[in-house]
């Protein structure tokens, strides 16, 4: 598995979900560890603080991931404390019912823009170090809605959907540089954004029995993918995503 001694990783959406369980795990591996929050405050620190019991560095970015003036402004940040930055984790999402004719153009911008428009911003300013440095790890976190669709989250669906296919067309750009670019594609995890359904015991009923596994994923279930992509393991894995859903999609 992977050892991530001397590496920079920077995850985008990284105070809670798989973004947190993220940083912890690689921080754990001795990475140093950026991440970017939203609003929580008090969510970001306690990550940081968990981060620095690892014994290795980290900082915590309060920011907008579909603003190209504050993206850049972090990627410049993290580049000058750090020296460097070997791994970038796209993370950051949002998840929002939209029924199609009554959706807003406003709730559909808002979607894109944080889920597909944000990962590309972070892709954008962050290349550039990475072929300079003749290598780095890309890695965007999808969803299975991004693959069979999904009722009344067109918008989300969209957004996945675009990341998946914006994951291949770079994969195949920059394997040359020895920059490797992946997609991992979780299904239903307990997580803050998905709170609503799964902690309703009639929704998670009939959502445990579409998953072969039986069981709904942890955030920390989809680390172990995450890390295998940073890992030379996996040197040979271009441009594909990895379904992480216990069987409950499999395309």
């Amino acid at each position: 598995m992977a050892d991530l001694i001397g590496k920079v990783v920077l995850i985008t959406g990284g105070s809670r979900g798989i973004g947190k369980a993220i940083a912890i795990r690689m921080s754990k591996i001795g990475a140093t560890v950026a991440f970017t929050y939203r609003s929580n405050a008090s969510a970001a620190r306690n990550v940081a603080h968990q981060i620095e019991q690892s014994g290795t560095d980290g900082i915590a970015l309060k920011m907008d991931v579909s603003n190209a003036k504050e993206v850049r402004n972090a990627v410049k940040t993290v580049s000058k404390q750090f020296g460097r930055i070997d791994i970038l984790v796209n993370n950051a999402g949002i998840w929002k019912y939209g029924e199609i004719g009554k959706i807003t153009e406003r709730q559909w911008d808002e979607t894109l823009d944080t889920n597909l428009k944000g990962t590309f911003l972070f892709t954008n300013e962050i290349v550039p170090i990475m072929k300079r440095q003749k290598g780095g790890r890309i890695i965007n976190i999808a969803s299975t809605a991004g693959q069979r669709g999904e009722p009344f989250h067109s918008h989300y669906a969209a957004s996945k959907g675009g990341m998946i296919a914006f994951t291949k067309s770079i994969g195949a750009e920059l394997a040359p540089f020895g920059i490797y670019v992946n997609c991992v594609s979780p299904g239903w995890v307990d997580t803050d954004m998905s709170a609503e359904v799964l902690h309703n015991p009639k929704k998670l009923r009939k959502v445990i029995e579409i998953i072969p596994r039986g069981k709904v994923a942890t955030a920390e279930d989809i680390t172990g993918a995450i890390m295998f992509l940073c890992s030379e393991e996996s040197n040979h894995i271009i441009g594909s995503s990895i379904n992480v859903n216990g069987g409950g999609v499999m395309v």
